[in-house]
């Protein structure tokens, strides 16, 4: 008979499910839920959700396998994964494997028989909360219950960059030398800019701006990765240094956010976030909705935005922040992930405007040196 294992919420709450993947260790992180109804590998494999218990909503998960060419890293950084049930006969012809023999290799508990709607609506009406993952029965004292409370995710950007420069190149005629300041990048952003005919350089979060424009980039771009931003002032403070060379930029989710805190905007941290395929957003300067895919827990509060930045998306749902333009510089942003693997391919021409902007600011810069 399985042994019983216990997800302790730092309410007081907990829900008792039964593990797969590797032996469970006690656990404790942030759990939080995504929506998501396929696109499992890139939720496990994103290294934003690091130091997170993760929560699926959908039902069934793992029926189509593990297919490495679907994942966004090498590396697995979440903390734990939740589901109702796991697929333990999957079906694929790219399939190589299943979730429980994933979990195992890569040292990752995984749970299932919890209720996930019930979890997932007890986060989205309570707010986030941390939890800890045990075998031990309840009743559970207070100092646990303190002790899951006071647990905070740190050295996350620190732990998910890359540790060295590496060089992607572009899928055919190059263009653009790029960087690609890597806060823990997924794949897919990659990949939409080598087949754009851009040449990324994939840099470490540590790397200064002078070491960036000493490359002479076309331009910059700033990644999704996990996290509280205002956890990484070196960084903010790198960006701000690089914004005055006026160079290209385009930031996406973290990136979206160091940038503004950077132009002196704040951040605050959402009840519960949105992560998920299915989130829409609507472009303020056409009126289009779009649906995106999103994982972020964070927002820029528009209330602060400085001079010179116009708020150009927002969250069709709650109305937060999900895009910046800024006038001062070629620069924009958006909260939501235009790569969207998994998910709606609605906005991915964000990169074409990205690289359209290069194109422009070599223009411009060429014509000044004549």
């Amino acid at each position: 008979m399985e042994k019983p294992v216990y997800l302790l919420l730092e309410n007081g709450d907990y829900f008792e499910g039964k593990s797969f993947g590797a032996p469970l260790r006690e656990v404790t992180g942030e759990v939080v839920f995504t929506t998501g109804m396929t696109g499992y590998l890139e939720t496990i494999t994103d290294p934003s959700y690091f130091g997170q218990i993760v929560v699926q909503t959908f039902p069934l998960i793992g029926n189509y396998g593990v297919i490495p060419q679907d994942f966004e890293n090498e590396e697995v950084y979440l903390s734990a994964y939740i589901v109702k049930e796991w697929c333990q006969e999957p079906s694929n012809f790219r399939c190589s494997g299943d979730l429980d023999t994933f979990f195992k290799e890569r040292n990752i508990p995984g749970v299932y028989g919890i209720d996930t709607r019930k979890l997932a609506k007890t986060i989205r009406e309570s707010g986030s909360m941390n939890g800890w993952l045990t075998e031990v029965k309840p009743p559970y004292d207070a100092k646990k219950l303190e002790e899951v409370k006071n647990f905070h995710i740190t050295k996350a950007v620190e732990t998910v960059t890359p540790k060295k420069c590496e060089i992607k190149p572009a899928d055919e005629k190059e263009e653009f030398q790029i960087v690609l300041w890597d806060f823990g990048a997924k794949e897919n952003i990659i990949r939409e800019l080598t087949r754009r005919g851009c040449r990324v350089a994939d840099l470490p979060a540590g790397t200064t701006a002078e070491e960036i424009l000493k490359m002479n980039p076309d331009g910059i771009m700033l990644s999704n990765g996990p996290g509280n931003p205002e956890d990484n002032p070196e960084i903010i403070e790198e960006i701000r240094k690089i914004t005055k060379a006026g160079k290209p930029m385009f930031g996406i989710c973290l990136g979206h956010q160091l940038l503004a805190i950077a132009k002196g905007a704040k951040t605050g941290k959402m009840k519960f976030g949105h992560r998920g395929a299915n989130q829409p957003v609507k472009d303020l300067t056409t009126g289009r909705v779009y649906i995106s895919s999103q994982n972020h827990g964070y927002e820029v509060l528009r209330d602060t935005l400085p001079e010179g930045a116009e708020e150009t998306f927002i969250n069709v749902n709650d109305g937060t922040c999900e895009g910046i333009t800024y006038h001062d510089m070629p620069a924009f942003t958006v909260q939501f992930h235009p790569e969207a693997c998994a998910g709606p391919k609605d906005t991915e021409e964000l990169f074409g405007r990205f690289i359209q902007m290069m194109r422009d600011y070599k223009e411009k810069e060429g014509a000044s040196c004549r």
